[in-house]
């Protein structure tokens, strides 16, 4: 195959089980608590390893006497959950692993079943704890992993509390690294009185947090699966870094561009002048400086100016009733084609984003007020031009309340009632993670909800750095959930290897998404990410076999020139003939 030489032969590369397991930072809880339940009705063996904001968690058998404040009023959540155990605090600098796996030799999830996956949760932790230098085990009577368990002073460095039903599990364990230990003393941890809790760092073991889940990784693949387990491994980049978006919300766009120096002036005019925290945030996942900007396109990037008269058509309409096209915005290279056809992706809630996404070309600065009027505008144009299938695409728009979901669906709603048989997809935001934004749309019934993961794990912070891998995927399964199509994209070119890309969709089948496309990235201009490299049209054929042949994606889409509205239509209405009818669910 022609382009880059490190394909696995097939999509997992081993004869054994696989281990899909994900880094994923910090993520809220509720958000990993969906993300967990969609994965959990697979078949498919996760080990989510990942960071909560501050939050105590309750199991069925706790007891409300254990939390000993309001958790709001020391700066943390509450969730009840229906795994085992009583009280505990998840929160930065604590490992908190989900496994979520087809565990063999079990019935079903009693209790003699739950003890035995209990203890193999435990030999991961000693196991790992071991490697680490810190001797650890059991104490008879109370699940998990502690210190000095036979001594005269037994702390708990690990809590456990897991569900397994018709043999698979999810929930699973909590490792202190290197966590206030203050938080404990809010509640009487796991409802034990007379036992106190421990992390690395209080026992003196200096570990980052990318060490430990290394070691995790591991064990956990040894243990709970096999030793001939193959290890799939795809993570975010670990170091956090605060997006700071007040420059945008002041109207002052990405911020200040590096200067070169003399001695980088012949490469900075090659290269073009990149934002300093983009440079920052490329250079943290690995990324090098990539083709200079005058690279020649290959042929197969090439597309032919062709004006007809519908594009023409589209784009007087658009500029009669004040839309947005988010075709134009974005430079699409397939404007032409779609347009000629009749049909285009219009973009809701202005021209201004507040987010910085470093392949995107839409302007990020302060937005303008809500136009209400919008919705019947996009309406009319749909009605007045025949469109058979309207795609509706937003900004982020992270100023408002709802993220502009309300928009979203006002629009959905005044399509069907000026045109019914319009089929309609949704592109939207992240809308912040709001499970309630994303109902009021679904609750509108588009014919598709599509939210693109736009790269790899290891480049989210560079692409997208206000937003989050787990995010997206958490969206997409909750527009599963609520019975909708769910479709997602992907752009190549920006420093993800074959295997990367190929962990992503299975992250994507994983929660249940129908659609996928992928494309090749184009830089729009010298202050955005470099292009790594040119996939080879062979590459995107391969991407397309493997995702639809060995993952289960419904339908890929992949080509050097395929974007996340292209032929949106077709691919809807393939996925949608071969899907049975199915009416919509509580999110």
């Amino acid at each position: 195959m022609t382009g880059n030489p490190s394909w696995p032969k097939n999509a997992s590369g081993a004869d054994g089980p696989i281990l899909r397991a994900r880094w994923l930072g910090r993520v809220p809880y509720v958000e990993g608590w969906d993300l967990q339940q969609k994965l959990f009705a697979g078949t498919d063996n996760h080990l989510l390893l990942l960071e909560h904001p501050p939050v105590y968690t309750m199991g069925r058998s706790g007891s409300q006497a254990n939390m000993l404040v309001e958790a709001a009023d020391v700066g943390a959540t509450m969730e009840v959950v229906n795994r085992g155990g009583d009280v505990t605090f998840h929160g930065p600098g604590q490992i908190v692993g989900y496994p979520i796996l087809n565990v063999s030799g079990q019935r079903g999830g009693g209790l003699a079943d739950t003890a035995a996956y209990v203890t193999s949760v435990e030999e991961v932790l000693i196991k790992t704890l071991d490697e680490l230098g810190l001797h650890s085990g059991r104490l008879d009577g109370f699940p998990g992993v502690w210190i000095d368990p036979e001594g005269r002073q037994p702390r708990k460095i690990a809590a456990i509390g897991v569900r397994l039903s018709r043999g698979r599990s999810m929930h699973g364990f909590a490792l202190n690294v290197d966590v206030d230990l203050d938080w404990f003393n809010h509640i009487v941890p796991c409802g034990i009185v007379d036992k106190s809790v421990t992390s690395l760092r209080h026992e003196g073991v200096d570990a980052s947090m990318k060490e430990v889940a290394d070691l995790l990784v591991v064990a956990a693949a040894h243990h709970l699966l096999t030793p001939e387990a193959e290890i799939e491994r795809s993570d975010v980049v670990w170091e956090p870094e605060t997006v700071d978006l007040s420059p945008f919300s002041r109207g002052f766009g990405p911020g200040e561009t590096i200067v070169p120096t003399k001695a980088e002036s012949s490469k900075s005019t090659s290269q073009g002048a990149v934002p300093v925290r983009l440079r920052r945030r490329l250079d943290q996942a690995g990324v090098g400086d990539g083709l200079t900007i005058s690279e020649r396109k290959p042929d197969w990037m090439r597309v032919k100016l062709e004006t007809g008269p519908n594009y023409l058509k589209l784009k007087a309409k658009s500029r009669d009733l004040g839309l947005t096209t988010v075709c134009e915005e974005a430079g699409c290279p397939n404007i032409f084609e779609c347009w000629n056809e009749g049909t285009a992706t219009f973009m809701l809630l202005g021209e201004r984003c507040t987010r910085a996404c470093g392949f995107c070309l839409v302007d990020t600065s302060k937005p303008l007020p809500v136009d209400e009027e919008e919705p019947q505008r996009v309406a009319a144009a749909v009605a007045d031009l025949g469109i058979e299938f309207a795609v509706l695409t937003m900004v982020a728009r992270d100023d408002l309340a709802d993220g502009g979901a309300r928009i979203v669906a006002e629009t959905v709603e005044a399509i069907r009632a000026r045109r019914p048989a319009t089929g309609i997809e949704v592109l939207i935001s992240d809308l912040k993670g709001s499970a309630d934004s994303l109902r009021t749309i679904c609750s509108a019934a588009p014919d598709v909800v599509n939210h693109n993961v736009e790269t790899v794990a290891r480049l989210q912070r560079a692409v997208r750095p206000s937003a989050a891998y787990a995010r997206s995927l958490t969206l997409l399964a909750r527009a599963k959930q609520a019975g909708r199509t769910t479709k997602s994209g992907l752009i190549v070119g920006m420093g993800e290897t074959p295997d990367e890309v190929l962990a992503t969709l299975a992250d994507l089948a994983g929660v249940g998404v129908d659609i996928v496309t992928i494309g090749q990235y184009l830089r729009p201009t010298s202050h955005h990410l470099p292009i790594d490299r040119w996939w080879h049209p062979d590459e995107f054929e391969r991407l397309k076999q493997i995702g639809e042949d060995e993952l289960g994606l419904s339908e890929v889409v992949a080509s050097p020139l395929t974007r996340s509205s292209h032929h949106a239509g077709v691919a809807a209405k393939a996925v949608q003939a071969r899907t049975p009818a199915r009416g919509s669910t509580s999110l």
